[in-house]
């Protein structure tokens, strides 16, 4: 039922309503997944993976046929602008789909960790999050981070060395994001559904868990984050069109050499983005956020 309140036609048209949809997928996730395994023996240790495949149940009939659809546009349009042109309405309805996740995903993790203490719900989010800013005390980190303790800051590395590594993991989630478009035309959306609940856990540790806070944990994450998605959104319209595309028309087809030249555009296009994020992330960001 939840997936027919809107189609990818109007999501065209009005991106701005996917961030509502994000809000209700998102929501219904993390309260379902409270409401029904929190008092689980083993469920509970999964609660974070499973949040995610729930977000992803709901937004697979939205993804697939928004790709479908871009696929047959495709195919009539060629050169750079042009690709962006006919693509850049499907992938701001992606990016207002991801903002709506993590708006909803960071309110209703801090909200029941206030309500009811479950600190199971974004555990593997935690853990993520402590893998990439401490991975050499990964226990540790995930004692200190966690709910009604204190927070602080981790050891420095130079600006140098956290731009390569985070180039470095953008550049690999990317790649995942194309593979899981190329397998399942909609599949990248647990890639990014998984990325969207990180920064909600990211957005939980930078406010200390407190709901007031949130904007400015969105306003710190999303200067650089909004890119970075947009490039993964990017990658996985572009894997999904060949995907979709090579089903269609076959390799044979003259329209497949048209395919093949949009989809390298808009893997490109989404690389020189990653590249931006990553440096807004390390040389911009921490001159507003300390």
């Amino acid at each position: 039922m939840l997936e027919m309140i809107i189609n990818p036609k109007s999501a065209e048209k009005r991106p701005w309503k996917m961030f509502f949809i994000g809000l209700v997928y998102a929501s219904v996730s993390m309260i379902l997944v409270h409401w029904f395994f929190s008092s689980d023996p083993v469920l509970p240790k999964f609660s974070g993976m499973i949040v995610v495949t729930f977000s992803v149940m709901f937004s697979l009939p939205f993804m697939y046929y928004m790709i479908k659809q871009e696929e047959q546009e495709d195919e009539e349009i060629e050169g750079f602008f042009s690709v962006w042109k006919v693509h850049s309405d499907a992938i701001f309805a992606f990016m207002w789909l991801f903002l709506g996740f993590v708006v909803a995903f960071s309110a209703t993790y801090i909200g029941l960790l206030h309500i009811s203490g479950n600190t199971s719900l974004f555990n593997a989010q935690l853990e993520t999050y402590c893998l990439i800013n401490s991975p050499g005390n990964i226990e540790g980190c995930v004692k200190r981070y966690t709910f009604n303790n204190d927070v602080f800051g981790v050891g420095a590395i130079t600006k140098e060395m956290r731009f390569l590594a985070i180039l470095e993991n953008n550049v690999y989630v990317m790649f995942f994001t194309l593979l899981f478009s190329l397998v399942f035309g909609a599949g990248a959306i647990f890639v990014l559904s998984w990325n969207a609940s990180v920064i909600s856990a990211a957005i939980g540790i930078f406010t200390q868990y407190k709901l007031s806070e949130i904007p400015i944990g969105l306003a710190r994450y999303m200067i650089h984050g909004f890119p970075e998605i947009a490039a993964y959104f990017i990658t996985a319209l572009a894997g999904g069109i060949f995907g979709v595309g090579v089903l269609r028309n076959g390799v044979r087809n003259p329209k497949f050499l048209r395919i093949v030249e949009n989809t390298i555009v808009l893997l490109f296009i989404a690389l020189i983005v990653l590249i931006i994020a990553a440096g807004i992330e390390v040389y911009f960001t921490p001159l507003l956020f300390r």
